[in-house]
């Protein structure tokens, strides 16, 4: 996981090199909007993926052109992220386990994404770009509802029944002004199962997500 953080931090420091020797500028922005986030469960061959909860993300990023259409742009978010279901939706209908209760899973992650974009102008009318490129994400909090009912989730302890760290691919595409206010949408697909390896042998849990927001670059 720590080679995976270092790759991610060369790459961005590879596109700030890059930038420096072509004498392009450097661009800084802002972000935030809406995430729709849910979870993939998958057990042996079978695979479920939850409802979409409605969350938020903010958050910050440099883009380092390498040419006139090709750039680096690390960034770092704060994103939450989970999923949610009814407690029954999994019962057969005569077990006998009472009403249904939703239940919540709630991840607040900070969010280190590297994307490698490719920008196209539009006759001075703004841009439009595309891009890709892996993220690595880390917990800070955690917890789950169950009805009225909640409670914190605990990393690292003997019960923990999730990991902090999160890694996956990012892929993006918004359209840009020529002021610097952008309109964006994203997906977030989760490589990795943040269930604990106790338990990830047998199940695997992996994020995903799609945002929409608004950004200004200046």
């Amino acid at each position: 996981m720590k080679r995976f953080v270092l790759s991610l931090l060369t790459v961005a420091g590879l596109g700030f090199a890059a930038s420096a020797q072509t004498g392009k500028p450097v661009t800084f922005g802002v972000k935030a909007g809406l995430a729709f986030p849910n979870m993939t469960i998958s057990s042996g061959s079978t695979s479920v993926s939850f409802d979409a909860k409605t969350s938020f993300y903010v958050g910050g990023t440099a883009e380092f052109a390498v040419s006139d259409v090709i750039s680096i742009q690390p960034g770092l978010t704060f994103i939450s992220k989970g999923t949610k279901f009814n407690s029954n939706s999994f019962a057969f209908e005569d077990s006998g386990t009472g009403p249904s209760e939703k239940v919540t899973l709630n991840f607040n992650y900070l969010e280190l994404p590297v994307n490698v974009l490719a920008n196209f102008k539009l006759n001075g009318a703004g841009k439009i770009f595309v891009g890709a490129g892996p993220y690595f994400a880390y917990a800070l909090n955690a917890n789950g509802k169950y009805g009225s009912i909640k409670e914190d989730i605990k990393f690292g302890e003997n019960d923990s029944e999730f990991k902090r760290t999160d890694f996956g691919l990012n892929f993006l595409a918004w359209y840009q002004l020529n002021n610097g206010f952008n309109i964006h949408a994203g997906y977030g697909l989760g490589l990795s199962s943040v269930a604990d390896d106790d338990i990830s042998d047998e199940v695997t849990f992996k994020n995903k997500v799609f945002t929409v927001g608004v950004g200004f670059s200046f």
